[in-house]
């Protein structure tokens, strides 16, 4: 991993900075670990719409990357994530959590199956550590890329054809989770058909040396198809649309936690899928069995909120008053057209019987407002365009 000096400099600019920069007319950065990067460039509903209706790129540089490799690459794996990870095929992505020995939820990510006996890990928070101490007994070499590898996501209806344009022949074959090499100015880059938007997308993994060159020809080539610069703001109200869970918002880091109960299951979560019990073992296989046996203390649902108030932070009652959850992600989404929601609900809750009402505080005229608005879980996701699967993507 790149050395750098941290006491001359706490926070660093990524391989495209020069370029995004310029692009950042608001200069609203914002820290994402050791970089900083946009928040927003000019307008946070002209980014969002840009991921929707054309291209928009985001700066995913700060994403931890952990390379994992060696003979017994994929028994490790195996043992450290909940999942099977024998059906994550060669070049080939799969989402996955990893737990303590509580069987809660340390962090979530995405599994590259790069080569042979070679992953790559994307995550939110270093895992070092966690990687290397359930590595004792496995022949495996572990490393963070961090600062060595810039990333990418162009994500939106045109981002293959700038892809395509860009000389990325068949980019419109590859399917979602497929994974796929190129040369580059004679660096290997890999792109997969990944996002965080729920939508037509991409993620780009190249070297440092390359990043600024990518950069420049992709907004040249792209400039036909409406290619945008979009910031995290953007990115948030997008990845809510596609139901997709945001470690430290929707759920607390098993590692992180104060206060008990604050954590949570995969099956508090609803990633239910993600847990196969039918591996011999895995970090809090145990606990789960018997959360299993015994049923979980938390459901996360997603709800349609009645009115037009997003229902940021706010907290959930049944009929006869009682708390029975919060919420932990909310927005008016332009593209559903309704106001929605991520919450996690508890008892006195009863499924079926009660009704879930949110109690709602917005600002107007500088005075705060309360409001109670019934809503409803939605069992579908708020935002799934065709394009998101269709293969071979749609080419402009």
């Amino acid at each position: 991993m790149l050395q750098q000096n941290h006491y001359l400099k706490s926070v660093y600019e990524t391989p495209f900075h020069e370029r995004t920069s310029e692009l950042n007319i608001l200069n609203d950065w914002v820290r994402w670990k050791d970089y900083t990067v946009p928040n927003s460039y000019f307008r946070v509903d002209l980014e969002y719409f840009a991921a929707r209706n054309s291209t928009a790129v985001f700066d995913y540089t700060p994403m931890i990357k952990h390379r994992i490799k060696g003979k017994d690459a994929l028994e490790y794996v195996n043992r450290f994530f909940t999942r099977d990870m024998t059906k994550i095929g060669l070049h080939r992505v799969g989402y996955a959590v990893w737990c303590d020995e509580q069987g809660q939820v340390i962090d979530d990510g995405t599994v590259f199956h790069m080569r042979e006996n070679e992953y790559w890990l994307l995550s939110a928070e270093r895992q070092l550590e966690n990687l290397e101490v359930s590595a004792i007994g496995f022949d495996v070499q572990i490393d963070e890329l961090t600062d060595d590898v810039a990333a990418l996501g162009v994500q939106g209806p045109t981002s293959a054809s700038i892809l395509k344009a860009m000389g990325f022949q068949e980019i419109e074959m590859l399917k979602p989770f497929d994974i796929k090499h190129y040369s580059y100015h004679g660096e290997e880059i890999t792109i997969s058909r990944t996002g965080f938007t729920g939508d037509l997308g991409y993620e780009v993994l190249m070297s440092n040396s390359v990043a600024l060159s990518f950069y420049e020809e992709m907004f040249a080539k792209g400039e036909i198809y409406n290619i945008k610069p979009a910031g995290l703001e953007a990115l948030d109200l997008l990845r809510i649309e596609a139901g997709l869970l945001q470690p430290g918002v929707d759920f607390m880091i098993a590692e992180e936690a104060i206060r008990p109960g604050s954590t949570r299951s995969p099956y508090e979560l609803g990633l239910s899928w993600l847990v196969d019990l039918s591996k011999p073992v895995f970090n809090g296989k145990a606990a789960l069995v018997e959360e299993k046996k015994k049923g979980s203390k938390y459901t996360f649902v997603k709800l349609n909120i009645n009115g037009n108030k997003p229902a940021s932070g706010s907290y959930l009652y049944n009929q006869a008053n009682k708390k029975i959850g919060t919420v932990t992600s909310a927005m008016f989404s332009p593209s559903a057209k309704a106001n929605i929601a991520y919450a996690s609900l508890h008892e006195p809750w009863k499924k079926e019987k009660d009704k879930i009402i949110a109690e709602i505080y917005y600002q107007k005229d500088l005075e705060w407002n309360r409001v109670m608005e019934e809503a409803t879980i939605v069992t579908k996701p708020f935002f799934d365009p065709d394009r998101k699967r269709a293969t071979p993507a749609e080419l402009y």
